[in-house]
């Protein structure tokens, strides 16, 4: 028997779980109080199918009717109702991944990679380059990406890429280059999240053929580093200095590591027991904890340092509490020493050192840097860290820039040496 409105209201205030035929397939579907459906039923292919029509609370009799009809009328078509839903469904989303900009797939693919990116530094200017935002979040002077943020990402082409690239490819091609490879970041997410399809229009072997290389329109210019013969006179006048920057300045000196590795560097990564100073993966730039042998100098400079907080505070301590000393502030004491080198090129003048005046092998001396070296066979056989042969180096190289300066005899003249290393 056929359905009536009263009958309907009863039943749904009755809320007693159960089907009731209206007619033609339709169903009025109770599980609960609160819960109930129309729903049709068919069979296709020799298969049964239930195509809900929505909410009996939403929708009454003859409204449920009439979206019953719609169905018998593409079934009289021989169209299978679930699967044009199904198809349905499928556009609107490719529709809406469709206008999803480049400035919302940005922002997606900041918010999944920034929190595993180690330096701030570089989540600054990524920040700042593609979504024209300081860490704060005010606008930034350097927006290179603002004309492609408003645009759908599944438009962007390599026309639209040049006019972010070429007018300053030749001023600044460092920073353009690293923007170009930003923008293919984006774009490679944006495809692999279904925003946009085909080949990366920013890849470099795209880019490549239509812009010089980097290299090409400004050489690289390697960190200018202390001339290894110069190092002890160095050390000896920063000795002399006062201040947490000067002390950082010479314990980098003495581990020949990165400038970020010192300036983060806490107290619980301190072995003094055996003289290691064991960084983190997380602060290395090849993701591997790196062990660096501390020589005695090293370990009486430690020592000679004030002590805050816990194990989790910073050894170099900076002018704001919970913060550490910034590479500004070490290069600040070389300017005042009336030097024009980097803090970063002093691992150049270890290298260049260790490579000239001592008979260390190449790999003992690298992982030394925590350079990665060889090919990938040879590390996947070779992966002892050489700690001891290491800790000889640095007991050397430390013993070396300690040491008194030699005299320069009159009319001798200091040949700088290449700093190609870094």
């Amino acid at each position: 028997m056929a359905l009536t409105a009263k009958r309907v209201a009863k039943l749904l205030r009755g809320g007693k779980k159960d089907r009731h035929f209206d007619g033609a397939g339709l169903y009025l579907c109770i599980e609960s109080e609160t819960n109930a459906s129309w729903q049709r039923r068919y069979q296709l292919d020799g298969a049964e199918h239930h195509f809900g029509l929505g909410s009996a609370r939403v929708f009454s009799l003859s409204e449920a009717r009439a979206r019953n009809r719609r169905v018998s009328q593409l079934l009289a078509d021989s169209i299978d109702p679930l699967a044009q839903k199904r198809e349905e469904k499928a556009q609107r989303i490719a529709a809406a991944a469709r206008s999803v900009t480049f400035g919302e797939a940005a922002a997606d693919y900041y918010r999944a990679h920034a929190p595993a990116w180690k330096h701030a530094k570089h989540t600054a200017q990524w920040r700042a380059s593609v979504l024209g935002l300081t860490l704060s979040g005010k606008p930034t002077k350097h927006d290179y990406c603002r004309t492609l943020r408003p645009l759908p990402v599944a438009q962007i082409d390599t026309p639209l890429i040049l006019q972010v690239l070429k007018p300053l490819w030749h001023d600044k091609p460092e920073t353009m280059s690293r923007v170009r490879a930003r923008i293919a970041s984006v774009l490679d997410f944006a495809k692999a999240a279904g925003y946009r399809q085909g080949d990366n229009p920013a890849s470099w072997d795209v880019i490549g053929k239509l812009l010089p290389a980097r290299g090409k329109v400004a050489p690289v210019e390697h960190f200018a580093a202390v001339d290894y013969r110069e190092v002890p006179a160095f050390a000896a006048e920063l000795r002399k200095r006062e201040g947490t920057a000067a002390a950082a300045l010479m314990f980098l000196t003495l581990t020949a590591a990165r400038t970020a590795e010192v300036l983060q560097a806490t107290w619980r990564e301190i072995d003094f027991d055996n003289a290691v100073w064991t960084v983190p993966p997380d602060r290395m730039k090849a993701g591997k904890e790196h062990r660096v042998p501390l020589a005695p100098e090293a370990i009486k400079l430690l020592h000679g340092l004030y002590r805050e907080g816990s194990d989790d505070g910073f050894l170099f301590i900076g002018p704001q509490p919970g913060k550490p000393l910034s590479e500004a502030a070490l290069r600040a004491v070389m300017r005042r020493m009336g030097r024009t080198e980097v803090p970063h090129g002093l691992r150049s003048s270890f290298s260049d050192w260790a490579h000239e005046r001592t008979g260390h092998s190449n790999h003992a001396i690298e992982l030394s840097l925590a350079h990665s070296i060889g090919a990938a066979a040879e590390n996947a056989y070779r992966r002892g860290e050489m700690l001891e042969k290491r800790r000889k180096l640095m007991e050397q190289w430390a013993e070396y820039s300690t040491s008194a300066p030699a005299v320069q005899k009159s009319g001798a003249k200091i040949v700088p040496m290449g700093r190609g290393r870094s």
